[in-house]
């Protein structure tokens, strides 16, 4: 699964009160194109989340993500390509009270 082309998973975030957070977590290939190259990715989330895995494939979106919850761990991701390649990924989602406007990790 070692694989040359750049992606990486980060997340936003936004506090909704009561200890939650709207929360989306997404690929980035740092301008190097290679999103361009994936078909679809496979998120494996915490086996309390409903459905906990869950196939994005809106490439225009960076495969976007989006749902909520109240704590952090590892998010683990298959990374699909156009040529049947198979690349995991995973990312801590970082949760915080008060982010900046538009931060992301």
């Amino acid at each position: 699964m070692k694989s040359n082309l750049q992606l990486r998973l980060r997340n936003s975030w936004k506090y909704i009160g009561k200890d939650r957070w709207d929360w989306s977590v997404f690929l980035e290939d740092d301008d190097s194109g290679d999103i361009e190259k994936v078909k679809s990715v496979t998120y494996i989330l915490h086996p309390t989340f409903f459905n906990p895995r869950r196939t994005i494939e809106n490439k225009e979106d960076k495969f976007q993500l989006k749902t909520n919850g109240w704590g952090v761990f590892w998010i683990k991701a298959f990374v699909n390509t156009i040529e049947d390649e198979k690349i995991k990924l995973d990312h801590f989602l970082v949760l915080k009270y008060d982010p900046e406007i538009g931060e992301t990790v």
